[in-house]
């Protein structure tokens, strides 16, 4: 591919980006687009959307741009938790980084590759793009000391900047732990495959923690298996609407109609509070039940530190007895995998990953045609039809060796999030938030290897029509391959980077089926997706990748870094607006996607490192070689240090922490709060979506939950006695991820989507 087949990509994606764009900024002031595009800001409020018609809501304007710049991260920790800060330290890390080899790699090393050897340059338009990269540098040149140069500042940048976030970040986790007192889940612990003893799983616990933690246990909640619970919610909301059904029949009848034909109408029976039967019926329901429970359950504790120990002691000589672990927070709870059997879960693992390597083998077939047709230019020798179409070389050439294939590939990778996130549900997470950090890795390994390294191997076996006959050669040919693919990078960039952002703002497919709604439902939400979640599983690995790109082409590729820098500074302010504006926060990981950057960086370094010495051996620089060397084992050296400085505050609670809180809640007289708000916090007992009885299900759910959910200590220790508190806000804030705004039910779509003035804004805690 030359100049003019990337400016052709370049021109298309700019025109996409810029059209999107204006798009957006017009549709977004639209009265029936509030609900598509402030989602999380209407989500806790009413708005009326009728506003009068004015010239302004035509007209594109950039007020979200300054909005979204003028956002602080205190305000990002409000509104998306520490999950979201981090995601935006990655992209701020990127730009620090990216900046610094931008502006030593387009001023120094991007000439000395240009200039590498005496050669004719053609006109700058049919220039092939290799001329820019260290290809050009001729062998045993005194150049190559500049890019090794270039190599360790960009290394020593890189490992400088990543100490300080991670540093950072391990701060603000432990400020996250401590300023949340009322996270229940440092309370309650998990336990998984109980052994059947007694009369039930739930008499198995209540003797087990009885008797080996009889001080400090409180009380257990079992789960059940789903069908069970899917039932009793649909049975209870038929209750429901018998009772509010006009004329119900008299007490202790179980005649429908007018009651003389003996016809059960009615699959419920009514009975009064002094019924003699209701005992008895109640003590059937609770056997019933028992008989439906499944080998887990949460158990809660008196005090966070007495909870920690627990989920961190293995409870049985057979360690595949007595399962726990910390559990997560009740809106993060995955129920449906807590009934998966603990023995079973390393076949779902074991299936899950061969399923991930057959997808990754086969989309090596898609991914070699895509490379195809990049390397047109090489197959004409091969192929008449493809020499008589690069004799007539015009813009549709151009378009197919330059736009095409990058397009190709991103509507391949639409299809993998969804897929890999199947995949984690079937490895059995027992937390949704786990779920999207599994889908997040996998769709991490999924990229790297299909997006880049097949696409550099089956370049390079297309390029000179070779194959790789040793473990050696993978070095050689990601050597050969990064230089010589660093164009199909450039305009992967621009197709999915830069229009996937314009993409992203716009929302195309939520706003489809918000206007299906409104054509043919008449507005109801049948076909509309309703508040969504950021999706981290797919932008973190898409911003890593991106990042991955930067390192392996700054010293062997620099053109790559302008497009990229453009790429990363859009992210920061699209993201921050749909951070604002679009997504809700149901639950927060407290970070843990840290560790996940941060390994995938180091990583992209060493693989850089890699690439570059096997670039040296080419050249036969020897001296650079022994350099480079060095920089690696250094490289991983630091690596081993931040694992062992920080990833242990991601991977587990400190005790001291944990006692500091305890210590300040007996002084203040929170636990007993905090109990009793224990025993009705997780809830298992869920009313389908489409319910119109959620209030009275959810009284239901507090009578179920009282009889049979949770079954107390029947120890005698003594807990300090709490002082009589006003309502604690946090509290509140638990139910209801969402502080309460300052707008009124009478505010106006003017008043929240006006460009101009002191916004109010949604924050959640």
């Amino acid at each position: 591919m030359n100049v003019a087949g990337l400016c052709t990509s370049a021109g298309i994606n700019i025109a996409l980006c810029t059209g999107l764009a204006s798009l957006y900024s017009i549709l977004r002031k639209q009265p029936s687009n509030v609900s598509v595009y402030f989602e999380q800001r209407i989500s806790q409020v009413q708005v009326n959307e009728e506003d009068p018609i004015t010239f302004d809501r035509y007209v594109p304007s950039p007020s979200w741009i300054l909005r979204a710049w003028e956002t602080t991260e205190e305000d990002l920790l409000a509104i998306g938790g520490l999950d979201a800060v981090v995601f935006f330290r990655i992209v701020l890390f990127c730009i620090k980084v990216f900046s610094v080899a931008a502006a030593i790699c387009i001023c120094i090393v991007l000439p000395l590759n240009y200039l590498g050897q005496p050669v004719h340059h053609k006109r700058i338009r049919t220039e092939s793009l290799t001329a820019f990269t260290i290809i050009n540098i001729k062998a045993r040149s005194e150049w190559l000391w500049v890019h090794c140069a270039a190599l360790y500042i960009i290394t020593f940048c890189a490992c400088v900047l990543l100490y300080i976030e991670s540093k950072s970040i391990a701060k603000k986790r432990i400020t996250y732990i401590l300023g949340n007192p009322n996270k229940l889940s440092l309370f309650t612990v998990l336990v998984r495959a109980i052994p059947f003893s007694g009369e039930s799983y739930s008499d198995s616990v209540t003797n087990f923690f009885t008797n080996y933690y009889p001080s400090s246990y409180l009380s257990h909640q079992m789960v059940y298996f789903p069908d069970t619970i899917r039932q009793l919610v649909k049975d209870a909301e038929m209750m429901l609407k018998m009772l509010k059904a006009p004329n119900p029949a008299p007490s202790g009848s179980n005649l429908g109609g007018c009651g003389l034909c003996g016809i059960n109408k009615k699959p419920f029976k009514i009975l009064s509070k002094n019924s003699t039967d209701s005992d008895d019926d109640r003590t059937e329901f609770v056997e019933d039940l028992r008989e439906k429970e499944c080998a887990a359950a949460l158990v809660f504790f008196r005090t966070r530190y007495a909870a920690l120990v627990a989920a961190a002691t293995q409870q049985s000589p057979n360690p595949m007895l007595w399962v726990t672990d910390m559990a997560p927070e009740p809106p993060d709870v995955f129920w449906a995998n807590l009934c998966v059997p603990y023995k079973l879960l390393w076949v779902r693992k074991l299936g899950v990953y061969l399923a991930a390597s057959v997808l990754m083998v086969f989309f090596f077939v898609p991914v070699s045609f895509v490379q195809s047709l990049v390397y047109l230019d090489k197959l004409k020798e091969n192929f008449l039809f493809v020499r008589k179409l690069s004799e007539k070389r015009n813009f549709i050439f151009d378009m197919i060796t330059g736009y095409l294939p990058s397009v190709m590939l991103t509507v391949l990778l639409l299809t993998v999030p969804p897929l890999m996130s199947t995949l984690a549900a079937v490895e059995g997470p027992v937390a949704r938030s786990g779920r999207k950090i599994s889908a997040c890795r996998k769709v991490m390994f999924f990229i790297v290897w299909n997006v880049f390294f097949s696409n550099i191997l089956s370049g390079s076996v297309l390029e000179r029509f070779d194959t790789l006959s040793s473990l050696w050669d993978i070095p050689l040919q990601l050597a050969n391959g990064v230089p010589s693919l660093a164009v199909f990078f450039m305009t992967y960039i621009l197709t999915s980077g830069w229009t996937g952002l314009a993409s992203e703002l716009m929302q195309p497919v939520v706003l489809l089926c918000h206007w299906l709604d409104i054509i043919f439902f008449k507005g109801k939400p049948v076909l509309g997706y309703g508040p969504m979640t950021f999706p981290y599983h797919t932008e973190i690995p898409r911003l890593l990748h991106f990042g991955l790109l930067g390192f392996t082409g700054s010293v062997t590729a620099p053109l790559l870094l302008p497009f990229l820098m453009v790429y990363f500074i859009l992210a920061y302010l699209v993201y921050r607006n749909q951070f604002i504006n679009v997504y809700i926060t149901k639950y927060d990981t407290g970070g843990l996607y840290w560790p996940v950057a941060h390994n995938t960086i180091i990583f992209s370094l060493l693989l850089t490192q890699v690439i570059v010495l096997g670039v040296f051996t080419i050249k036969k620089a020897e001296v650079c070689s022994s350099c480079t060397i060095a920089l690696i084992i250094c490289t991983l050296l630091f690596h081993f240090f931040s694992r062992q400085r920080f990833f242990a505050v991601f991977h587990s609670t400190a005790a001291q922490v944990v006692m500091e809180m305890d210590r300040q809640d007996e002084n203040s007289g929170r636990l007993k709060e905090i109990h009793d708000h224990l025993n009705s916090s997780y809830c298992q007992f869920q009313s389908s979506p489409c319910s119109t009885h959620d209030k009275q299900v959810k009284e239901f759910n507090e009578q179920m939950r009282s009889t049979f959910g949770s079954f107390k200590s029947t120890s005698r220790t003594t807990i300090p006695k709490a002082l009589e508190l006003g309502t604690n806000r946090a509290d509140a804030d638990d139910k209801n991820p969402a502080k309460n705004s300052n707008y009124t039910p009478g505010n106006t779509l003017a008043d929240l989507l006006r460009d101009d003035g002191d916004d109010s804004m949604f924050y959640f805690s």
